[in-house]
């Protein structure tokens, strides 16, 4: 990790990663902690392959959904890691996301008390990853990975 152009998050999971690894790659799962509550997400593709799309929708009110993420997965490796960007779109054509262009690793690990979960955020320049900080990146990715936790922790996530 570069702390100049990095942001990172890590906390230990009390659930396997296997659990861990569903609440990633089953919509359905995904739906449930990938943004912060009270906010609603929907999931139109899910793809975890590499090149596969990844495209969210974001609801405030729980009725009217707007474009939250449209991305591309660059790596996938089993239960393992998950690595992708908004910089590509989920057509595979050059983006230029708000608020940044990023690429995220998660990275799951087994840990004595269940998954060692850790996030690294990468961007193109200083002032990108001070734009991304500003907003709130790690608290933002602090609750939906405290949400992630709370879902695989309880016994209807495995």
């Amino acid at each position: 990790m570069n702390p100049e152009l990095d942001l990172g998050l890590e906390r230990i999971i009390r659930a396997p990663r296997a659990a861990v690894w569903r609440a990633w790659t089953d919509p359905s799962r995904l739906e449930q902690w990938w943004v912060p509550a009270p906010a609603r997400c929907a999931v139109d593709r899910l793809e975890t392959r590499p090149g596969g799309a990844f495209v969210t929708r974001l609801s405030e009110d729980g009725r009217t959904f707007v474009p939250h993420m449209d991305a591309c997965f660059l790596d996938v490796e089993e239960a393992r890691r998950i690595v992708f960007t908004n910089a590509i779109d989920s057509t595979w054509r050059p983006a230029h996301p708000a608020p940044v262009p990023m690429t995220a690793a998660i990275t799951l690990d087994d840990h004595p008390d269940g998954t060692d979960y850790r996030i690294v955020v990468r961007h193109g320049d200083p002032e990108a990853r001070a734009h991304h900080e500003k907003l709130g990146l790690v608290d933002g990715w602090g609750t939906v990975a405290a949400q992630l936790a709370a879902f695989t922790e309880g016994t209807t996530a495995r």
